[in-house]
């Protein structure tokens, strides 16, 4: 994950770091410069270098009540989404034909920000779904409407979606895995620190409101959250840790559709495809085979009401952000206050931009690539990614630790890595999908809508590998191990405090270039690495060099877990092993590739920084993100990504030549014995 372009306020302090370098060059600017002025003093970088090359700006940025954190994410959106603002506006403003793609944007749009019509609609728009769950008489009711949901708001008792097959990655398949919960982690239904108790007690306590926003009696709705929060605390139980859902081997059950439904006896799976458009499905990828075991047990232990009850909250749960004030703000105190420690919600403006882009955002997408991205954006992405792989392939040549065998089979991965960058070449066809003025909820549920039917639309039909998942103005960036591709969407181009100009190598290497080496290290990280250069489940390594690797991986497991990110909350080293595996993969790549460039090699010096120098604080600056604490113990709790100041401190105090910039000894935090620092690719 990686970030793009803002127009920043640099500050007019610019302090030169000491350096001790001979440099045969010096490049003096009248301009700011983003990395210096960043620099916190009253930090040693050898002991929190994320606080010393980000310090500065953090103090004089707190992070805004409507915001879950500040820094450089932040900032980039708010560039993105004031571009977005300008394209929605202009559609919104002008009567555009009708299934255009103006027209569209314009009109979803116009209906979230008109705050009149939200609040005099209330919840009506969903009152005829739940109409039809009050007369659910029997489980196929409770699986037939539940196939619905799926479809248009959210994905209540699992999770299903097409993708290529991990073992056959040119067809398409049908997955199943667990889900069907409200909370963010299973870990939330069962940890014992006060925090998770408090977190526990307001969730019923917001299931009770959004009941009576439904028009439960209060009774009612006590009696309903209750028994919501006892049956998923159940599907909670019967569900893996996020750690051992990572292995795409021990996750990865084909079956025939009678095993399928031999499974469940009581879930008819033949009824529920047949609802959500899935008419030809002979076979299923189950992840979780237990899960399903237990999930109908649990649609017999519970009632017929308490199914139905379960399923209205999923319904308005997927959409109360599109709804009436008194619903959203009713959604946002929990999920975002509560779970987050946000205190106010973002201005209407910001929120609908951000869900027009999410549902539209391949139509804006091809607005924003005419209007806001930088000529030859693509060109500069491909140099770069060029010059990562290039590197890459170096470094898989000369270790130490793997054979001969097993870095032929490496190496042909490697160049059969593909690249996308910039914009895809062919855009999706959004015609069938209907949006008008006449409703904002329903036109989300309409784009969700469109959303699952191209999904399954997919299967039969042959894989398309020019797909991409992104849009241009997306900042962000992925690896997909099944395509063994990577996406860097055009936005990445732009180096913070260098709008309208290109930043100097240092910069550009340090932050895109770390991003191709992050995405491209995915392939090869504990997850990736099973995937051969076809993009299929296939075990290409020696006996000895697999544990090898296994080794040096769990090398980063214990390194990270021993970081104390929030009170006495330890990081997940399990879980965030192949994010760190690629975070050091990317800084180590970027760094080996910028030594090529001419900066490096002449030594040059800006704002009284050397290349060394430079590059590792642009590396810094590319993390420069400060998070409330309750964001950041969620983030712990349910996602695979480290918090961005172990994502800095992690990967660098691996680095030999990190220490040799900055001068990092024993004695400082950030050292780690020689022994002790992760060395994989």
């Amino acid at each position: 994950m990686k970030k793009s372009l803002f127009n920043v306020l640099l500050w007019c302090v610019i302090v030169a770091a000491s350096t001790t370098s001979c440099n045969k060059t010096s490049r003096s600017t009248d301009q700011y410069d983003a990395l210096s002025a960043h620099i916190d003093t009253t930090a040693k970088p050898g002991n929190d270098f994320f606080q010393y090359a980000n310090g500065r700006w953090f103090k004089q940025n707190p992070i805004p009540a409507s915001e879950q954190s500040n820094g450089i994410f932040q900032l980039i959106q708010d560039t993105i989404n004031a571009q977005v603002r300008k394209i929605c506006e202009t559609s919104a403003g002008i009567q555009e034909e009708k299934g255009s793609a103006k027209q569209k944007i314009g009109d979803m749009f116009f209906t979230g920000m008109d705050s009149t019509q939200l609040n005099q609609k209330g919840i009506s728009d969903l009152k005829g779904d739940f109409a039809a769950i009050d007369k659910i008489m029997d489980l196929n009711g409770i699986v037939r409407e539940a196939a619905y949901i799926h479809t248009v708001s959210s994905a209540p008792l699992f999770n299903l979606y097409i993708a290529q097959d991990d073992r056959i990655s040119s067809k398409y398949q049908v997955y199943i895995s667990q889900g069907g919960l409200s909370l963010p982690d299973r870990t939330f239904y069962f940890d014992t620190d006060a925090k998770a108790k408090v977190i526990r007690q307001k969730f019923v306590v917001h299931l009770e409101n959004m009941y009576k926003i439904m028009g439960y009696t209060p009774a009612g709705a006590k009696l309903a959250a209750g028994k919501l929060m006892a049956m998923e605390t159940d599907i909670a139980f019967t569900s893996r840790k996020r750690e051992d859902t990572r292995d795409p081997l021990t996750n990865y059950h084909k079956m025939s559709f009678a095993k399928l439904a031999s499974l469940t006896p009581d879930l008819d799976w033949k009824l529920f495809m047949n609802e959500a458009g899935l008419t030809k499905v002979d076979s299923v990828v189950v992840g979780q085979p237990e899960f399903l075991t237990a999930l109908n047990g649990y649609l017999k232990k519970y009632t017929i009401d308490d199914w139905k009850n379960y399923l209205k909250y999923h319904l308005i749960n997927g959409v109360a952000a599109n709804m009436d004030d008194k619903t959203y703000q009713e959604d946002f105190n929990f999920y975002t206050s509560t779970l987050r420690g946000v205190k106010v919600p973002k201005p209407r403006w910001k929120r609908v931009v951000e869900e027009t882009d999410g549902s539209l955002g391949e139509l804006i997408g091809q607005v924003y690539v005419k209007e806001y991205l930088p000529k030859g954006t693509k060109e500069k992405l491909v140099e770069i990614g060029k010059a990562i792989k290039a590197v890459f392939a170096e470094r898989i040549k000369a270790l130490d630790w793997m054979s001969a065998t097993t870095k032929e089979k490496a190496l042909k991965k490697l160049q059969a890595v593909i690249m996308k960058v910039g914009y895809p070449d062919k855009w999706k066809d959004l015609s069938a999908m209907q949006i008008d003025r006449s409703s904002y909820v329903k036109n989300v549920m309409n784009a969700n809508k469109w959303g699952f039917n191209y999904m399954i639309h997919k299967l039969g039909k042959p894989v398309d590998r020019m797909e991409w998942d992104m849009q241009p103005q997306t900042y962000n960036a992925y690896y997909n191990p099944s395509n063994n591709e990577i996406v860097i969407p055009g936005c990445n181009i732009i180096v913070p405090g260098y709008e309208g100009k290109m930043a100097d190598d240092a910069l550009l290497y340090s932050i895109i270039g770390a991003t191709f080496g992050h995405e491209i290290t995915h392939g090869f990280d504990d997850q990736g690495c099973k995937y051969n250069e076809s993009g299929n489940l296939s075990n290409w390594w020696t006996k000895e060099d697999l544990e090898k690797f296994n080794a040096k991986t769990k090398m980063i497991v214990n390194q990270f877990n021993d970081y104390v990110a929030v009170d006495s909350l330890h990081i997940n080293g399990s879980l965030t092993q192949g994010e760190n595996i690629a975070d050091l993969g990317g800084v180590i790549m970027g760094y080996e590739a910028f030594k090529k460039t001419k900066q490096y090699k002449d030594k040059e010096l800006i704002a009284g920084l050397n290349p060394s120098q430079r590059y590792f604080l642009g590396y810094a600056l590319a993390w420069m993100l400060n998070m409330r604490p309750e964001a950041m113990a969620n983030q712990i709790k349910s996602n695979e990504h480290a918090p961005a100041k172990w994502r800095v401190l992690g990967p660098l105090s691996n680095m030999p030549e990190f220490y040799a910039t900055f001068g990092i000894k024993q004695g400082d935090a950030m050292w780690r014995p020689e022994n002790q620092r992760v060395k994989i690719w």
